[in-house]
């Protein structure tokens, strides 16, 4: 996530600062497939009325997915002086999106968590999602270590390493997404949120405005090829100069845009998570067994977050066992399971010159075994 949205805050600024202000049309032809099929249902309230010609809504821009990503942009767009005024529609049947986004004190840790880099930090507490993730759980760490199960070595990372306090924080993603979505409520963004899914998208070839007057209709712009119509779930079409696709790894929009991907199964699941401590956890820790790696991250008040990968067979077995011999089965996986702990030398772990080019502080730190999983 942290990549995807630092990338998108860098060209967001690039490209709307040269497309937007001042340019007749932004949306590039991206999609020639028209797909017809319509949904009837009623539609749903929006939180503001789009500049419109006629009947049909149109936007600046349209954000196709609400999630983290989604919410991201509209914030980021929210944010800078460049697009503060543009009119965004934000297309996601995600109910929590039409209403103030609420997450309790005390509520036990979500297993879907993400890491989140320094640069991403910067790039929440720009756009002011960061003081709303300061007050939810949150868990800081500087230090990490990345071993394998035949003993023969061991790394570990230290943030003084690269004169920083932090390697990272690990977020829960609701807690994430809900901070977003209040610095997008709370802005004076002019955006409307459609409660529905992306049935279809068309985007004719562009031609010429002339003879359409000063202010031509949304149907004519669309005929020109000036914007791009999405026909929603709940029977609304929405006009937008540009689309974004930020809904997810099956995304409607590349597949209607005709983007081709290519993927292949590794054959491996992942198990996910939330276990408990007797002491809170300041390190990421991560080791490498012979079906697939297994970490252990801290998400705050003594909690960390499990991910441990192995083919489905093991995954199956895994999830079939009680809690105490699930417990067992990790903090054995984390400790002696498998093989025998790394040597630590004389001078300490692994020296890491890479990073600085003299030897670091974490090169002269010693092995050590994860805190001990007692709930989970």
């Amino acid at each position: 996530m942290s990549d995807v949205i630092v990338l998108w805050d860098r060209v967001l600024a690039r490209q709307l600062r040269t497309n937007v202000c001042g340019s007749k049309h932004i949306f590039q032809r991206a999609c020639s497939t028209h797909v017809t099929r319509k949904v009837s249902s009623t539609a749903g309230s929006n939180e503001s009325n789009a500049n419109s010609t006629g009947d049909s809504p149109q936007h600046d821009i349209a954000i196709v997915g609400g999630g983290m990503v989604g919410i991201a942009l509209a914030a980021s767009l929210a944010s800078k002086p460049l697009t503060k005024h543009l009119n965004v529609a934000i297309i996601d049947n995600n109910p929590l999106l039409g209403r103030k986004n609420i997450i309790e004190k005390g509520h036990l840790p979500d297993p879907r968590v993400s890491t989140v880099t320094p640069a991403t930090i910067s790039f929440l507490k720009d756009i002011g999602a960061w003081k709303y993730i300061e007050e939810q759980r949150h868990a800081y760490f500087d230090k990490m270590q990345v071993w394998d199960y035949t003993g023969l070595g061991y790394t570990r990372y230290n943030a003084k390493d690269v004169d920083q306090d932090i390697l990272g924080c690990v977020v829960e993603n609701k807690v994430l997404q809900s901070s977003q979505l209040s610095c997008v409520q709370e802005s004076d963004l002019q955006k409307t949120i459609y409660p529905a899914r992306l049935n279809s998208m068309d985007m004719l070839p562009s031609s010429s405005l002339t003879g359409l007057g000063e202010v031509p209709s949304t149907a004519d712009l669309f005929m020109r090829g000036r914007l791009a119509k999405l026909e929603l779930s709940d029977g609304n079409n929405v006009y937008a100069k540009l689309v974004v696709g930020a809904d997810g790894s099956k995304s409607r929009v590349r597949e209607l845009a005709g983007i081709k991907t290519t993927g292949w199964n590794y054959s491996q699941n992942a198990i996910i998570c939330t276990v408990e401590h007797t002491v809170e956890n300041f390190t990421a820790w991560q080791r490498f067994l012979p079906n697939g790696p297994i970490a252990l991250l801290p998400v705050g008040d003594k909690f960390s977050n499990i991910v441990w990968t192995m083919d489905p067979t093991e995954a199956s077995d895994r999830r079939s066992m009680s809690e105490d011999d699930f417990i067992k089965a990790v903090n054995d996986a984390l400790d002696y399971g498998y093989g025998p702990h790394p040597e630590t030398t004389s001078s300490g772990g692994s020296s890491l010159s890479w990073l600085t080019g003299d030897v670091n502080i974490s090169a002269k730190e010693r092995f050590e075994t994860p805190t001990k999983v007692v709930t989970l």
